[in-house]
């Protein structure tokens, strides 16, 4: 995880203009939640900022860089398009599986598109539990069949197609 300095240097190398780097951690545990604020010096510099990181691969996570929006205003976001969306929950994972080893385990069966553990944003610790979306329907079926039930690291997985969560009212 890109820490205070980290994140500085980051943006540094890259010979991007900023005001400030902050990063949030946990008031109890002092460890980083994950993610960080970088006040660019124009809305310019922003965008490509936006660009050029959106998606960028650190230690194998992928980073998801944004525009803040105001305190309190609400963002717009599409719609998911449930209909083409081949996401698999993959429950009782290992403690120390992360990512790159959803990707590795999946990547037998067809192209992974994305790939997530669920961290717990206090602990910082996985929940046991992510998500991995296939390119295709058939990937999806052939990666269910042969992973459901099967052990890694001790454990038996979970694995089945994820289902929608209704959008969550404020």
């Amino acid at each position: 995880m890109l820490g205070g300095c980290m994140l500085f240097l980051f943006v540094l190398k890259f010979g991007f203009c900023f005001v400030d780097v902050q990063v949030i951690y946990n008031r109890e545990t002092d460890q980083s939640r994950g993610f960080g604020f970088v006040t660019m010096s124009t809305i310019e510099e922003a965008e490509k900022a936006v660009e050029m990181f959106h998606r960028y691969d650190v230690n194998g996570r992928l980073l998801t860089v944004n525009k803040a929006a105001p305190r309190g205003a609400r963002v717009e976001r599409p719609p998911r398009d449930s209909g083409s969306s081949f996401r698999i929950y993959v429950g009782n994972l290992p403690w120390q599986v992360d990512d790159s080893r959803l990707v590795e385990l999946f990547s037998e069966h067809g192209k992974v598109v994305d790939a997530r553990v669920v961290y717990d944003r206090d602990t910082g610790r996985s929940r046991g539990f992510g998500f991995v979306t296939m390119a295709s329907q058939e990937e999806l079926d052939d990666a269910i069949a042969a992973l459901d039930g099967q052990s890694l690291e001790g454990r038996a997985l979970r694995v089945n197609v994820a289902e929608e969560r209704p959008p969550r009212r404020f």
